[in-house]
């Protein structure tokens, strides 16, 4: 347990962030599990529309740290190829 004043309030805010980061971390994760899933229907012109959406979505995630700006990039480059092979 925390003994200084400092570190008490260190643990409250790291609390407070955890939960920010994980509310962050599941909106990306379903996000790319909805485009997944428009891919595997079929749905070109579906998944084209969400595609900006989901872009946008992981470069938030990006942005904050939750994932690195390469694994981001990676994700994208990867839907992206899948939904042009449709």
């Amino acid at each position: 347990m925390a003994n200084t004043k400092s570190a008490i309030k260190r643990i409250r805010r790291i609390s407070r962030q955890t939960l920010v980061n994980k509310s962050r971390k599941s909106r990306f994760k379903n996000a790319i599990k909805k485009m997944n899933s428009i891919i595997e229907s079929k749905k070109k012109k579906e998944a084209l529309d969400f595609l900006p959406k989901l872009n946008s979505e992981l470069m938030k995630v990006a942005k904050t740290g939750i994932i690195k700006r390469q694994n981001a990039s990676r994700n994208i480059s990867r839907i992206t190829k899948k939904i042009n092979a449709l």
